[in-house]
């Protein structure tokens, strides 16, 4: 069985949530604080809230997980681009601590599928962060230099409906700043004559592939179902060769969904034939590749909200690409090529 939900033993440090804690672990029995709702992940991953009153002890049975969460707000400086590290969106947010979404609470689902031990501010924000450079790139968002009032207010929605489908969060204010203590000059000068700080080593692939692939694949097992919801209530198709497309994506994705679930563990080819280190790593990178088309699908979400005519034709056939990328990947990551030598 593939270990889904294995995670790090809970700590509790009250005094952080809040201020550099956006959600923390709970120890069995530990209570928690005031005015921080608490999630409980059971063992098959599924969220829901705790009923238990505000300063008892919370009751966890075998294999379940909580965490506490503080709702904010929070305040995040976001670099839109990468390419001009000295402008940013001072970004201030809040965790809706009732939420009450259709398809169920969105953070919720962050805690169960992503998290894993204490959720940092600063650890959220570079998460934040990619998602909207990535939204941007890829024409999700748009961000026109010099934006009018009406562009302006455009980004802002786009914006708050992208971090709540992607986390849960609700955008309360959004300003373009100049960060402090970034010259972005300065540092192209130092690039000019080689004496830019060297970047920092990337983590290699080799390290724990089964905790990366673990990871993916409990992010696929439990957002998709989600995402399917999301589809089916995002947007109305209009006429019946649009249904029959969204039923058909519909269908696609209820299959993967499935696969997710039957997804042969990374290091056999076969029962008792273990995989080679290589199959197991091009494994690895089809799974956290499937995640990144998970991303585009639930930006496409955002996007989908009160879309109509060519608008919605074109999202739908965006969705068609995602699909197809998530069932390439899915189908990469339970093929096998090359199994061990016998010792």
């Amino acid at each position: 069985m593939i270990p889904f939900f294995k995670r790090a033993a809970p700590v509790h440090d009250a005094c952080a949530l809040g201020r550099t804690a956006v959600a923390l672990p709970l120890s069995p029995g530990c209570a928690a604080p005031p005015g921080c709702p608490v999630v409980i992940v059971d063992a098959d991953g599924r969220p829901r809230r705790a009923t238990t009153p505000a300063g008892k002890k919370v009751e966890l049975r075998p294999g379940e997980l909580a965490w506490a969460f503080h709702p904010g707000p929070y305040t995040l400086d976001v670099v839109p681009y990468a390419q001009a590290p000295e402008i940013g969106l001072r970004t201030t947010f809040a965790i809706d601590p009732q939420d009450p979404a259709a398809a169920g609470k969105r953070f919720d689902l962050y805690l169960a599928a992503e998290a894993d031990g204490r959720v940092d501010l600063d650890a959220l924000g570079v998460k934040v962060e990619s998602a909207v450079r990535s939204a941007l790139e890829q024409g999700a968002l748009d961000l026109p230099p010099c934006a009018d009032i009406d562009e302006w207010n455009a980004f802002r929605q786009g914006l708050n409906r992208l971090l709540y489908l992607r986390f849960g969060l609700t955008v309360d204010d959004c300003v373009p700043v100049e960060l402090e203590g970034v010259d972005y000059a300065a540092q192209l000068a130092a690039r000019a004559v080689g004496t830019a700080a060297p970047a920092p080593a990337p983590v290699t692939e080799k390290v724990e592939p089964a905790m990366l692939d673990a990871k993916s694949l409990r992010r696929l097992f439990l957002e998709l179902p989600c995402l399917m919801c999301g589809l089916r209530l995002g947007a109305l198709p209009n006429g019946q060769d649009q249904f029959r497309q969204q039923q058909a994506l519909l269908q696609r994705l209820d299959r993967l969904s499935v696969e997710i679930t039957t997804m042969p563990a990374l290091v056999l080819a076969a029962p008792g034939q273990p995989l080679v280190l290589d199959e197991q790593l091009r494994r690895m990178r089809h799974s956290r590749r499937a995640t990144v088309a998970l991303d585009e699908a639930w930006a496409l979400l955002a996007r989908l909200e009160g879309a109509q005519g060519e608008r919605l034709a074109a999202l739908y056939d965006e969705a068609e690409r995602i699909v197809a990328n998530l069932e390439a990947d899915c189908a990469g990551r339970r093929a096998a090529k090359h199994v061990a030598e016998a010792a």
